[in-house]
């Protein structure tokens, strides 16, 4: 079948451009429509219930411009509501959660994992069951680091600050000697380099290779890639400062974004 829908891809801000840009490279001739919460960023520190909440609204309003597949591109999104997400919507859905703790066990070869993610992700364990589930003996250390995501939506992905910060949230993960860190966070490839600096013979797991490997898989089994072969549409949605996601997206995905469109969907 040839479906020519988009993939509706959101996240709490610019974090889910790291899994767009994943997609485009797996998936070429996929139409994609982004939906940045941009307002309600970081999603990481709030209820479950308010992530629930935010990320329904997300999801309905992509659903009314026809998108045959959603991505949870937000950690904390995935962690605390991909379930009830599920059970609300029958659409076919993909969260980040499962695809990177699969990358990080693949890639593992003492079992010492370690996961950075925001407050909420952290605290929900979701990592730690995901990698359990698939490496029973896995040792799995846990580290929120909730400045990372202001560092990346300020566009500071290379500032001295960023590297202190790093050094700081991560010494205790070194001291625990991980071979392999989830970066359990959409936001974090965006600083890889500093984390990277600091992480030094860890392997860095970015969810987002995962998760578009696994949403060609899903496409395909549902029958509904988009083998038109005409040039992909790409729509970007925020519901603040689109200017400012207009430069830093562009920045990051090496892709001119012409237009942002405002929502408001509170």
């Amino acid at each position: 079948m040839n479906d020519k829908r988009a993939i509706g891809i959101f996240d709490s801000g610019l974090g889910g451009l790291t899994v767009m840009k994943e997609i485009r490279k797996a998936l070429p001739g996929e139409n994609i429509y982004y939906l940045g919460d941009t307002k309600h960023v970081p999603y990481g520190s709030k209820s479950a219930a308010t992530v629930t909440r935010l990320s329904s609204s997300n999801i309905e309003y992509l659903l009314k411009q026809n998108v045959k597949l959603i991505v949870v591109a937000c950690n904390t999104s995935s962690a605390l509501s991909l379930a009830d997400l599920k059970k609300i919507f029958r659409v076919p859905m993909v969260g980040v959660v499962e695809p990177g703790a699969a990358g990080a066990v693949k890639a593992s070869v003492s079992g010492r994992i370690g996961v950075i993610g925001t407050t909420g992700t952290v605290g929900s364990g979701a990592y730690r069951k995901a990698v359990k589930k698939l490496l029973p003996g896995a040792r799995v250390y846990s580290k929120a680091c909730p400045l990372f995501v202001p560092l990346v939506e300020e566009g500071w992905w290379d500032k001295k600050i960023t590297g202190e910060i790093c050094a700081e949230y991560l010494s205790e993960l070194r001291k625990h000697r991980v071979d392999t860190l989830v970066l359990g966070c959409t936001h974090y490839p965006f600083l890889k380099k500093a984390i990277g600096n600091v992480m030094k013979g860890a392997t860095l797991i970015d969810s987002a290779y995962e998760t578009a490997h696994a949403v060609r898989a899903l496409l395909a089994q549902k029958g509904i890639l988009n083998t038109s072969g005409r040039k992909p549409a790409y729509r970007f949605y925020v519901t603040d400062a689109p200017e400012k996601f207009k430069k830093l997206g562009s920045s990051f995905l090496r892709y001119g974004i012409e237009k942002v469109k405002l929502l408001n969907i509170d």
